[in-house]
């Protein structure tokens, strides 16, 4: 199976396991937007071209947010597609506060791909909440997500040089729109 194959058989079994799922923005768009939005980042802006980081980039939420046992996702994807997914996957068992304690902790420890992939997360999710906040998120809600993504990068340290700007760019329209300063 070559390359393309394999992403849009990633992509594909993402859409099935994220069907009925949207985004907690006010839009409410469909969730697939998110795991595409990631990919597309680590593929056309932060120019990675290994198929494994592309899948994970894709499949980065179906262990985490739609239940597939990480022996499946292994059957299905290989091992290092799988490996570097659980990289950046959260323990849900784990009360909130925990769980992005440990993304804090775990970032300067990722591997490249992953690290990658954390950063189109964070771009991905902190540009939403920018354009599409949940209806129900306070500003303080909001500011206090995007100071813990700023944590969450900082750790990643050089992650992907193209890709950092974009967080920035983020970062600063936040502080903008929040009249408020985030620390790295």
């Amino acid at each position: 199976m070559d390359h393309l194959q394999k992403l849009l058989r990633a992509a594909h079994f993402a859409a099935e396991m994220h069907s009925g799922q949207n985004r907690k923005g006010g839009k409410r768009e469909p969730y697939i937007n998110h795991p595409l939005e990631v990919a597309n980042l680590v593929a056309n802006i932060g120019l990675v071209n290994d198929i494994d980081i592309l899948m994970a980039a894709l499949l980065h939420d179906t262990v985490e947010d739609c239940g597939v046992e990480a022996a499946e996702f292994t059957s299905k994807f290989g091992t290092r597609t799988c490996g570097i997914a659980l990289e950046v996957t959260d323990d849900k068992d784990l009360p909130k506060k925990r769980r992005r304690d440990l993304q804090v902790e775990h970032a300067p420890h990722l591997s490249h791909g992953a690290k990658s992939e954390k950063l189109a997360y964070k771009i991905s999710n902190c540009h939403e909440l920018m354009d599409n906040a949940p209806t129900n998120w306070d500003t303080k809600r909001l500011s206090d997500y995007i100071q813990w993504g700023c944590y969450v990068v900082r750790g990643l340290g050089e992650a992907n040089e193209p890709l950092e700007p974009i967080f920035d760019k983020v970062v600063a329209r936040a502080e903008a729109k929040f009249n408020s300063r985030f620390v790295f």
